[in-house]
Parts: C-alpha cells; sequence; structure tokens
C-alpha cells in the first residue's frame, strides 16, 4: 500500500509517498509563517492550506497514485469553523500563551485536582485549547458566533479535504474537553466549564479510520484523484512512537527547536507537571515531558551572542564546552572555578515559557558578574538544558510506575546537539536514530473503515 504522507510541524509541511514504514520517493518542503505577535502565536489557515497544496503538487506522480492520504499534525493548534468548513479563528498554537487568565478561571471552576482527574491535564495556556475556546468566546464572542465545528488541525483539513467533522483520540486529548484517562468521549462536565456546544464537536475516530474520501473540488486543488481515502490522522510525536512498536516503557525522544520526551504507557497516569494523552490508536496513552525551548535556546543564544560565527564553528563551541560542564551535582551552584566553563551563572531555561505551568516561567541569567564572558553565558544554557532534559526521567518513571525500555528512539532535526540533551541521563541508554519518524510513522496506520 502506498501512503502519500502530510507532517504538518510549526512552519512546514512535508510531503513523501510510504511504502512499509519506508519513503518511497523525495520529502518535498512547503513553509509557512507563524505570527508572533507578544504572548499571541498563530497561523493564518490560508497560509497553511496553500503550503499543503504546494507540497503534494512538488510531490509529483507518486502523490496521485497512492492508495490513501494520512495526516500527522503539530497540536494543538486550534481553530474554529463555519457550517461551510471556512475558518473563523486563525490556527491558535501550543506557543500561544494569551489565555493565561482563563486557564485560572477554569480551574477554578472545576478545581485543580478534578479538572487534571477528568481531562488527564490540566488547563495549561495554549497548550491545552480549551483555554483558547473559552478566551474567544470571553473576548471576541462574535467571531464564535458562526461556529459550526472547533478542532485541532487535522479537523480542518478533514473538513476541507473531505467535509468530514473528525478528531483523533491523541488531538481530543489536548483539546481540555475529552476524558483521557479512559478514551471515554467528550466530558459534558469540561465542556459546560469552558461553554463548548457538543453540536460544535467533531466525532473521535481512531487515526488509521477513513474520516472520507477526497471530494472533487479538493482532489482538484490538490492535484490527487477524487475519491482518495483520507485518514483521520494523528499528532506528531504519536506517529514517530507507533514508528518505534509503540510498546509500553517505549521512550521516543523528538529533539528540535522543541525537545520532546514521550513515553508509551498501557494505562493514563495524569500528573500535574506532565501532558498525557492517548496514542491515537487501540489502548494505549503517551506521557510527555517537553523542554518548550531547546534548540531554539541554542539558537538564540546564537543570534544574541555569537552572530559573529557560521553554525560549525559555534557547533565546535557548543561541544567543546558541553564536555567541559560537569554532571549535575558536581559542582557547587553559583561556584566559579577554572573546571566550570560557566564560571558560576546559571540559566532558567524557559525562553518558550513552560507547557506544564499556568503562570508562565520567563528565562533569567543568575551570577553575571563583570568578568562573565560569553562563552559562560553559553556554557550555562547547555548546562541548564542538560540537567532539566536528565531531570524528566525520574518524574516520567514515578509518574507511571513502569520499567523504562532502555533503548531510545531519537528524531527530530538537532541533529549531533542531541547528545547533549542526553548526557546527564542517569544509567546505561542506547540511542537509535530515526530520521523523519513523524512523516514515516504514517505508514504504520492500518486503514479501516469508521465504525
Amino acid at each position: 500500500m502506498r501512503v502519500l504522507g502530510i507532517d504538518i510541524g510549526s512552519s512546514s509541511v512535508k510531503c513523501a509517498v510510504l511504502r512499509g514504514g519506508k519513503l518511497a520517493g523525495a520529502i518535498v518542503h512547503a513553509r509557512f509563517p507563524s505570527h508572533t505577535d507578544g504572548v499571541r502565536v498563530e497561523v493564518d489557515p490560508a497560509a497553511l492550506l496553500k503550503a499543503v497544496h504546494t507540497a503534494v503538487g512538488d510531490a509529483g506522480t507518486g502523490a496521485k497514485s497512492a492508495d490513501v492520504l494520512a495526516l500527522s499534525v503539530m497540536s494543538p493548534a486550534w481553530v474554529a469553523m463555519d457550517a461551510m468548513g471556512q475558518a473563523l479563528t486563525p490556527l491558535v498554537t501550543h506557543q500561544d500563551r494569551r489565555s493565561v487568565g482563563v486557564a485560572r478561571e477554569l480551574e477554578r471552576k472545576v478545581g485543580k485536582q478534578r479538572y487534571l482527574a477528568l481531562a488527564g491535564n490540566r488547563p495549561f495556556p495554549g497548550g491545552i485549547s480549551a483555554t483558547t475556546w473559552a478566551w474567544y468566546l470571553q473576548n471576541e464572542p462574535g467571531r464564535l458566533r458562526k461556529a459550526d465545528l472547533a478542532g485541532h488541525l487535522n479537523t480542518f483539513l478533514l473538513r476541507q479535504f473531505t467535509g468530514a467533522r473528525v478528531i483523533d483520540p491523541a488531538n481530543a486529548s489536548f483539546t481540555g474537553l475529552y476524558s483521557t484517562p479512559d478514551q471515554g468521549g467528550w466530558n459534558a462536565e469540561l465542556c459546560a466549564a469552558v461553554g463548548a456546544k457538543p453540536s460544535q464537536l467533531p466525532d473521535v475516530c481512531e487515526a488509521n479510520e477513513v474520516a472520507g474520501r477526497l471530494t472533487s473540488e479538493a482532489a482538484g486543488r490538490l492535484g490527487l484523484k477524487a475519491g482518495m481515502p483520507v485518514l483521520v490522522g494523528i499528532v506528531d510525536t504519536s506517529s514517530a512512537m507507533l514508528l518505534t512498536g509503540a510498546k509500553p516503557g517505549q521512550l521516543l525522544n523528538s529533539s528540535g527547536s522543541t525537545d520532546v520526551l514521550g513515553l508509551c504507557t498501557s494505562r493514563a497516569a495524569p500528573h500535574e507537571r506532565l501532558l498525557t494523552r492517548a496514542l491515537g490508536v487501540g489502548r494505549k496513552w503517551m506521557s510527555v515531558s517537553t523542554l518548550a525551548a531547546a534548540g531554539s535556546a541554542i539558537a538564540w543564544t546564537k543570534d544574541q551572542l555569537f552572530a559573529d560565527l557560521d553554525w560549525p564553528a559555534y557547533t565546535r563551541l557548543i561541544k567543546t564546552l558541553s564536555r567541559k560542564v560537569p554532571t549535575t551535582g558536581k559542582r557547587a551552584r553559583g561556584r566559579a572555578d577554572q573546571d566550570d566553563p560557566a564560571a558560576g551563572v546559571g540559566f532558567e531555561p524557559f525562553l518558550a515559557g513552560d507547557r506544564t505551568s499556568i503562570e508562565q516561567s520567563k528565562a533569567a541569567f543568575t551570577g553575571l558578574t563583570l568578568a562573565t564572558t560569553r562563552n559562560h553565558m553559553l556554557a550555562a544554557v547547555l548546562e541548564a538544558l542538560a540537567r532539566a532534559s536528565a531531570a524528566r526521567l525520574e518524574l516520567l518513571k514515578q509518574a507511571n510506575k513502569i520499567p523504562l525500555r532502555h533503548e531510545v528512539v531519537v528524531t527530530g532535526g538537532a541533529g549531533e546537539l542531541t547528545s547533549l540533551f542526553h548526557r546527564d541521563w542517569p544509567g546505561k541508554w542506547s540511542f537509535r536514530s530515526e530520521k523523519e519518524a513523524t512523516l514515516r510513522g504514517l505508514a504504520c496506520l492500518e486503514p479501516r473503515e469508521r465504525s
């Protein structure tokens, strides 16, 4: 079976034909802009659709001969639609933080522990899209008067492509309106707290189910054959987990601008410092810890402090400094000595906030003096990222109470820099690299008709 896979991240669309989990042709890319305005982070739905059309068109004749189309998408990317499936709002991404006040209100209304127990997650601003929905109802109710459907990115694309009104369990989990711990469907109490009408909610269908078939109009825009089956699709890191075999205890580290460490489990174990979601297929879940600014923190440091270096030189410097930085606990924080390349400088790695906090953290350097150099500051950034990455393992293990498989599958665009994020992991680990896992994992979805 030939699968036309479309993988959509925060700034680009990847498209390729897959067969048996392998690429059957070249990967094509099409970029689209994300707009950041203070705490708001949005994508124009029309610009994203154009990028999808471009990527599919550039995939050539192989795309036209595919047997099925499947999507992996960033999540959440919330949008409200009218009765024709046209977007009434921008796609509001997981990086958006406008809804902090709304999140506080939701948690007060429902109760912190009850919300966590019902939804599997606290109502994190932007990262759990119920907060975005409630923000629009409070601040821009006029936009939502014509809202016929609200969902995430795959809901929007499937409405455009097939007319279907669906979402997968993984994306549904990140709405904050779904009973994630038992995959029991939309929760009436949470929907009422937000103001979401049952008629506006998509049907929850497993990721490998056929959502519908390409309409003639959509097929014409995409350059594909009408009637092609389109699967419901899945969250990007869930797709990558499918490629690993998705066995309980399996760790997946998707390392790029954001560093995501996900654990596959056979039951949900909600924790206020983790993200919990259904895998998207079957009775499995993922427990996730995220460094919101990982590769992006390293890029930010280059832009602000090392603009004179090219990337090869900057990468060599990172390797030199990260080898010298002591592992956690071997130096007293704030103490400078000749073996400490950070020279007592500390860093709080929250340049992109914290996906598991309602009150948003901010980054900060500490311990700066007139003797501080830019190398000290870079070393402090590296130490903070390595320390934060290692701390996640114990949290995931304690929350889920299952043995961890010690072969970790690694994917993402951070390349050689991923060794930094594994430097301080306690114990013995092996790391297996899988390139383009979020795209290739789509070939693991075995299509079946909706029940």
